[in-house]
């Protein structure tokens, strides 16, 4: 299968990626997502703005919110910051996550049209590629978001050389990957300690490579575009009962939005 990378803050006038798409955000939207899942979440609710997040909360009463503006503080109202060390030890069974990101949810709202659309980090790496796998696809565009004009994004770009060269079977050394996160341009701020909201704590989560065993598919379900936890087995699946992998096609369990 072919790769390429797209990076989401630059003006690139390169085709649309129609087929396979991975939103890379390692610091820390899609961490963040992952423990949210490992904690319980049954969905997570990507949405790119707050006011939308604040609206789908009132159709969602049980769900909590998670998210942070630009730099990493966390949203105002919202229950947590974009931090995954706060889920450890959080109880979310049952309970929806909406997740509102200035890079990674903006990024899977910008390629939603994909063929099919996973968000990607360092904790899902070999899921990730497991179920890039099982898809095959004629191409598989990462999109690198933590690329700022501050800030070098080398914790994306880590994830996606780990991911192109699980792709191509290369005998890889997973640490190596996790010691880039840390020496990121952002990685070296949560190393400083000296913002609260970037705590030592959250770069340690996310630089644990491989930590879980899933991936993070996208679908819109019920109009609302969804993470849920797919794995390559599934996806296997889906292919040969002749569905696709288009994302209206996808059977992802719907969590249920009721009218205000």
């Amino acid at each position: 299968m072919r790769t390429r990378r797209l990076y989401l803050n630059r003006l690139d006038q390169a085709r649309e990626p129609d087929d396979v798409v991975v939103v890379i955000d390692v610091l820390r939207s899609f961490t963040t997502a992952a423990y949210a899942f490992a904690a319980g979440a049954p969905t997570i609710y990507p949405v790119d703005s707050i006011a939308g997040a604040f609206r789908l909360q009132r159709n969602l009463p049980a769900a909590v919110t998670s998210g942070a503006v630009g730099g990493g503080d966390p949203i105002p109202g919202f229950d947590f910051g974009n931090s995954p060390s706060a889920l450890h030890g959080i109880d979310l069974r049952g309970r929806p996550l909406i997740q509102t990101t200035a890079a990674g949810v903006r990024g899977l709202t910008r390629f939603r049209h994909a063929r099919a659309l996973f968000a990607g980090s360092l904790v899902l790496g070999r899921a990730t590629a497991e179920a890039l796998r099982a898809l095959q696809p004629s191409e598989v565009c990462f999109v690198i978001t933590g690329e700022w004009v501050d800030r070098d994004g080398d914790e994306d770009i880590a994830c996606a050389d780990y991911l192109e060269a699980l792709l191509r079977g290369d005998d890889v050394n997973p640490a190596w990957y996790g010691e880039r996160v840390r020496d990121s341009d952002f990685g070296r701020r949560f190393q400083a300690a000296t913002n609260p909201h970037l705590p030592p704590a959250d770069l340690d989560c996310c630089a644990q490579v491989d930590r879980f065993d899933f991936a993070l598919l996208a679908a819109f379900v019920d109009g609302h575009l969804q993470l849920q936890r797919s794995s390559a087995a599934q996806l296997r699946s889906t292919r040969a009962e002749g569905l696709g992998v288009l994302p209206h096609a996808l059977k992802l369990p719907a969590t249920p939005v009721f009218s205000a």
